[in-house]
């Protein structure tokens, strides 16, 4: 099971990525596993040498009681120390993002995988655009005069 965040690589052009944990309560891992979150407004960010997701909607798992529940609350990820300072410096560098990619299952653990990206300006995203629908084009012209 993987659920990645689609709107993540029309936006921003992808550099580096890494894989991380999650620290979630067991009604979120749940929530998890049926295929219930929501990344596409979710962003990473360093707050006292720790990483955060930040604004990612995981809903509630449907038989939990747990009536203060906050979908879009803050969650930790862990990550080793010197992968978190060559993160931290390359995002100090240049006018880089921190957004996560995906969220998948390794052996039973609950891992997200973040990414380090530059934001695509709005001629690029319609540039990529244009030549996906050229490229569309082409196929089905091809395809016409195979016999």
């Amino acid at each position: 099971m993987k659920i990645t965040n689609k709107k993540a690589y029309f936006d921003y052009e992808v550099l580096e990525s890494f894989e991380v944990g999650i620290v979630l309560k067991g009604s979120e891992v749940k929530s998890i596993r049926q295929g219930r979150v929501n990344l596409k407004d979710a962003y990473v960010k360093v707050i006292n040498n720790e990483l955060w997701l930040v604004n990612a909607d995981i809903p509630r798992y449907e038989y939990t009681v747990d009536d203060n529940y906050d979908s879009f609350r803050s969650r930790k990820l862990l990550i080793k120390r010197n992968q978190l300072n060559r993160i931290e410096s390359k995002v100090k560098q240049g006018n880089l993002s921190l957004i996560p990619i995906s969220v998948y299952t390794v052996r039973g653990y609950i891992k997200v995988e973040i990414a380090i990206a530059k934001g695509k300006k709005y001629h690029e995203k319609r540039r990529k655009e244009k030549e996906r629908d050229m490229e569309r084009d082409l196929l089905y012209e091809s395809r016409k005069y195979v016999v």
